[in-house]
Protein backbone atom coordinates (compact mmCIF):
# COMPACT_ATOMS: atom_id res chain seq x y z
CA UNK A 1 0.00 0.00 0.00
CA UNK A 2 2.92 2.36 0.49
CA UNK A 3 3.84 1.79 -3.16
CA UNK A 4 0.23 2.33 -4.22
CA UNK A 5 0.10 5.53 -2.16
CA UNK A 6 3.27 6.88 -3.77
CA UNK A 7 1.91 6.17 -7.25
CA UNK A 8 -1.47 7.76 -6.41
CA UNK A 9 0.18 10.87 -4.98
CA UNK A 10 2.28 11.20 -8.13
CA UNK A 11 -0.78 10.95 -10.36
CA UNK A 12 -3.18 13.12 -8.36
CA UNK A 13 -1.02 15.43 -6.25
CA UNK A 14 -3.10 14.37 -3.22
CA UNK A 15 -1.42 13.18 -0.03
CA UNK A 16 -2.32 9.85 1.55
CA UNK A 17 -1.55 8.89 5.15
CA UNK A 18 -1.63 5.24 6.19
CA UNK A 19 -2.45 3.71 9.54
CA UNK A 20 -1.54 0.01 9.67
CA UNK A 21 -3.00 -2.47 12.13
CA UNK A 22 -5.03 -5.66 12.39
CA UNK A 23 -8.23 -5.60 10.36
CA UNK A 24 -10.50 -6.34 13.31
CA UNK A 25 -9.08 -3.59 15.52
CA UNK A 26 -9.23 -1.03 12.70
CA UNK A 27 -12.85 -2.00 12.01
CA UNK A 28 -13.68 -1.42 15.68
CA UNK A 29 -12.04 2.01 15.60
CA UNK A 30 -13.99 2.96 12.46
CA UNK A 31 -17.29 1.88 14.02
CA UNK A 32 -16.43 4.04 17.02
CA UNK A 33 -15.94 7.11 14.81
CA UNK A 34 -12.22 7.10 13.92
CA UNK A 35 -11.59 9.63 11.11
CA UNK A 36 -10.52 7.23 8.37
CA UNK A 37 -11.56 7.88 4.77
CA UNK A 38 -10.72 4.44 3.33
CA UNK A 39 -10.66 1.04 5.00
CA UNK A 40 -8.58 -1.73 3.40
CA UNK A 41 -9.52 -5.00 5.08
CA UNK A 42 -7.70 -8.32 4.92
CA UNK A 43 -11.11 -10.01 4.94
CA UNK A 44 -14.20 -8.71 3.19
CA UNK A 45 -16.45 -9.66 6.12
CA UNK A 46 -15.06 -6.73 8.13
CA UNK A 47 -15.95 -4.36 5.28
CA UNK A 48 -19.49 -5.71 5.39
CA UNK A 49 -19.56 -5.09 9.15
CA UNK A 50 -18.46 -1.42 8.96
CA UNK A 51 -20.88 -0.78 6.10
CA UNK A 52 -23.74 -2.38 8.04
CA UNK A 53 -22.93 -0.17 11.04
CA UNK A 54 -23.31 2.94 8.85
CA UNK A 55 -19.69 4.04 9.32
CA UNK A 56 -18.74 3.27 5.70
CA UNK A 57 -20.46 3.39 2.32
CA UNK A 58 -21.61 -0.04 1.14
CA UNK A 59 -21.86 1.08 -2.50
CA UNK A 60 -18.12 1.86 -2.56
CA UNK A 61 -17.03 -1.67 -1.58
CA UNK A 62 -14.42 -3.06 -3.96
CA UNK A 63 -12.56 -6.35 -3.90
CA UNK A 64 -8.85 -5.69 -4.48
CA UNK A 65 -6.96 -8.94 -3.83
CA UNK A 66 -6.90 -12.40 -2.34
CA UNK A 67 -4.15 -12.88 0.24
CA UNK A 68 -2.01 -15.95 0.85
CA UNK A 69 -0.23 -17.17 3.96
CA UNK A 70 3.20 -18.73 4.34
CA UNK A 71 5.39 -20.12 7.10
CA UNK A 72 8.45 -17.89 7.61
CA UNK A 73 11.68 -18.44 9.54
CA UNK A 74 14.91 -16.50 9.84
CA UNK A 75 16.89 -19.74 10.09
CA UNK A 76 16.48 -22.09 7.10
CA UNK A 77 17.32 -25.03 9.37
CA UNK A 78 14.26 -24.26 11.50
CA UNK A 79 11.81 -23.87 8.64
CA UNK A 80 9.31 -26.74 8.40
CA UNK A 81 8.77 -28.08 4.92
CA UNK A 82 5.03 -28.46 5.46
CA UNK A 83 2.48 -27.31 8.01
CA UNK A 84 2.10 -30.80 9.53
CA UNK A 85 5.71 -30.63 10.74
CA UNK A 86 4.68 -28.08 13.39
CA UNK A 87 3.32 -30.88 15.57
CA UNK A 88 6.95 -31.68 16.37
CA UNK A 89 7.76 -30.39 19.88
CA UNK A 90 11.09 -29.01 18.61
CA UNK A 91 9.10 -25.98 17.44
CA UNK A 92 8.80 -24.43 20.88
CA UNK A 93 7.22 -21.12 19.80
CA UNK A 94 5.06 -20.63 16.73
CA UNK A 95 3.89 -17.09 15.97
CA UNK A 96 0.62 -16.08 14.34
CA UNK A 97 -1.51 -12.97 14.34
CA UNK A 98 -4.30 -13.09 16.91
CA UNK A 99 -7.13 -15.09 15.24
CA UNK A 100 -9.74 -13.10 17.18
CA UNK A 101 -9.19 -9.97 15.12
CA UNK A 102 -6.54 -10.68 12.45
CA UNK A 103 -7.71 -12.50 9.29
CA UNK A 104 -4.28 -13.95 8.48
CA UNK A 105 -4.06 -15.39 11.99
CA UNK A 106 -7.52 -16.89 11.65
CA UNK A 107 -6.51 -18.46 8.33
CA UNK A 108 -3.43 -19.97 10.01
CA UNK A 109 -5.59 -21.39 12.80
CA UNK A 110 -8.05 -22.82 10.26
CA UNK A 111 -5.22 -24.47 8.33
CA UNK A 112 -3.75 -26.06 11.45
CA UNK A 113 -7.20 -27.23 12.55
CA UNK A 114 -7.86 -28.80 9.15
CA UNK A 115 -4.65 -30.85 9.24
CA UNK A 116 -5.33 -31.83 12.85
CA UNK A 117 -2.40 -30.11 14.62
CA UNK A 118 -4.01 -27.04 16.23
CA UNK A 119 -4.53 -28.71 19.64
CA UNK A 120 -0.83 -29.60 19.68
CA UNK A 121 0.33 -26.16 18.50
CA UNK A 122 -2.00 -24.02 20.63
CA UNK A 123 0.05 -24.26 23.89
CA UNK A 124 3.15 -23.14 21.94
CA UNK A 125 1.44 -20.32 20.02
CA UNK A 126 2.66 -16.73 20.36
CA UNK A 127 0.17 -14.10 19.21
CA UNK A 128 1.00 -10.89 17.39
CA UNK A 129 -1.45 -8.02 17.12
CA UNK A 130 -1.08 -8.19 13.33
CA UNK A 131 1.05 -9.99 10.74
CA UNK A 132 3.78 -7.34 10.85
CA UNK A 133 4.30 -7.90 14.59
CA UNK A 134 4.09 -11.65 14.03
CA UNK A 135 6.94 -11.44 11.53
CA UNK A 136 8.98 -9.44 14.07
CA UNK A 137 8.63 -12.27 16.61
CA UNK A 138 10.30 -14.63 14.14
CA UNK A 139 12.86 -12.08 12.95
CA UNK A 140 13.97 -11.47 16.55
CA UNK A 141 13.95 -15.25 17.12
CA UNK A 142 11.35 -15.01 19.86
CA UNK A 143 9.62 -17.67 17.77
CA UNK A 144 11.21 -20.27 15.53
CA UNK A 145 8.59 -19.85 12.84
CA UNK A 146 5.70 -17.51 12.02
CA UNK A 147 2.59 -17.54 9.85
CA UNK A 148 2.71 -14.33 7.80
CA UNK A 149 1.31 -12.85 4.62
CA UNK A 150 3.09 -13.79 1.40
CA UNK A 151 3.30 -10.04 0.67
CA UNK A 152 5.51 -9.63 3.75
CA UNK A 153 7.57 -12.75 3.11
CA UNK A 154 8.62 -11.67 -0.39
CA UNK A 155 10.05 -8.40 0.95
CA UNK A 156 11.67 -9.75 4.15
CA UNK A 157 15.11 -11.41 4.13
CA UNK A 158 14.47 -14.92 5.39
CA UNK A 159 13.03 -18.26 4.34
CA UNK A 160 9.45 -19.32 3.68
CA UNK A 161 7.22 -22.12 2.46
CA UNK A 162 3.62 -21.67 1.29
CA UNK A 163 0.55 -22.88 3.14
CA UNK A 164 -1.87 -24.68 0.84
CA UNK A 165 -4.78 -22.23 0.22
CA UNK A 166 -7.39 -25.02 0.35
CA UNK A 167 -6.66 -25.45 4.08
CA UNK A 168 -8.37 -22.17 5.04
CA UNK A 169 -11.21 -19.88 4.04
CA UNK A 170 -10.28 -17.48 1.20
CA UNK A 171 -8.60 -14.26 2.31
CA UNK A 172 -10.69 -12.04 0.05
CA UNK A 173 -9.58 -8.49 0.73
CA UNK A 174 -11.66 -5.40 0.07
CA UNK A 175 -11.65 -1.61 0.22
CA UNK A 176 -14.49 0.68 1.26
CA UNK A 177 -14.91 4.45 1.57
CA UNK A 178 -15.78 5.57 5.10
CA UNK A 179 -17.50 8.64 6.44
CA UNK A 180 -14.45 9.63 8.48
CA UNK A 181 -16.39 11.30 11.23
CA UNK A 182 -17.48 14.70 9.85
CA UNK A 183 -15.00 15.10 7.00
CA UNK A 184 -17.46 15.89 4.19
CA UNK A 185 -18.14 15.04 0.55
CA UNK A 186 -14.77 16.13 -0.86
CA UNK A 187 -12.96 13.57 1.27
CA UNK A 188 -15.49 10.91 0.22
CA UNK A 189 -14.75 11.65 -3.43
CA UNK A 190 -11.00 11.41 -2.79
CA UNK A 191 -11.56 8.10 -1.00
CA UNK A 192 -13.47 6.72 -3.97
CA UNK A 193 -10.72 7.97 -6.29
CA UNK A 194 -8.10 6.09 -4.26
CA UNK A 195 -10.19 2.91 -4.29
CA UNK A 196 -10.54 3.18 -8.08
CA UNK A 197 -6.78 3.65 -8.41
CA UNK A 198 -6.08 0.44 -6.45
CA UNK A 199 -8.25 -1.40 -8.96
CA UNK A 200 -6.62 0.25 -11.96
CA UNK A 201 -3.96 -1.44 -14.08
CA UNK A 202 -1.24 0.46 -12.19
CA UNK A 203 -2.62 -0.53 -8.80
CA UNK A 204 -3.09 -4.15 -9.84
CA UNK A 205 0.50 -4.32 -11.10
CA UNK A 206 1.74 -3.26 -7.66
CA UNK A 207 -0.51 -5.75 -5.86
CA UNK A 208 0.66 -8.56 -8.13
CA UNK A 209 4.29 -7.66 -7.39
CA UNK A 210 3.67 -8.51 -3.73
CA UNK A 211 2.12 -11.91 -4.42
CA UNK A 212 -1.57 -11.07 -4.23
CA UNK A 213 -4.08 -12.87 -6.42
CA UNK A 214 -6.16 -10.24 -8.22
CA UNK A 215 -9.95 -10.15 -8.70
CA UNK A 216 -10.89 -12.24 -11.73
CA UNK A 217 -7.77 -14.42 -11.55
CA UNK A 218 -7.65 -18.10 -10.64
CA UNK A 219 -5.45 -19.28 -7.78
CA UNK A 220 -2.24 -20.64 -9.35
CA UNK A 221 -0.53 -23.66 -7.81
CA UNK A 222 1.96 -22.49 -5.20
CA UNK A 223 5.51 -23.83 -5.32
CA UNK A 224 6.29 -26.55 -2.79
CA UNK A 225 9.08 -24.42 -1.34
CA UNK A 226 10.50 -20.96 -1.82
CA UNK A 227 14.19 -20.22 -2.20
CA UNK A 228 15.97 -18.61 0.72
CA UNK A 229 16.03 -14.83 0.60
CA UNK A 230 19.13 -14.64 2.79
Amino acid sequence: FKDVGTAWEKETGKKVDFSFGSTGLLAKQIQEGAPFDVFAAANISFVDDVAKSGACLADSKSLYARGRIVLWSKDPQKLPQKIDDLKDAKYKKIALANPEHAPYGLAAQQAMTKVGIWDSVKPRAVYGENVQQTLMFARSENAEVAFVALSLAVTSPGNWVPVEPSLHEPLDQALVACKGGTRGASKTNEAKSFIAFVGSSEGRTIMKKYGFLLPGEEMPPMPSTAPSAN
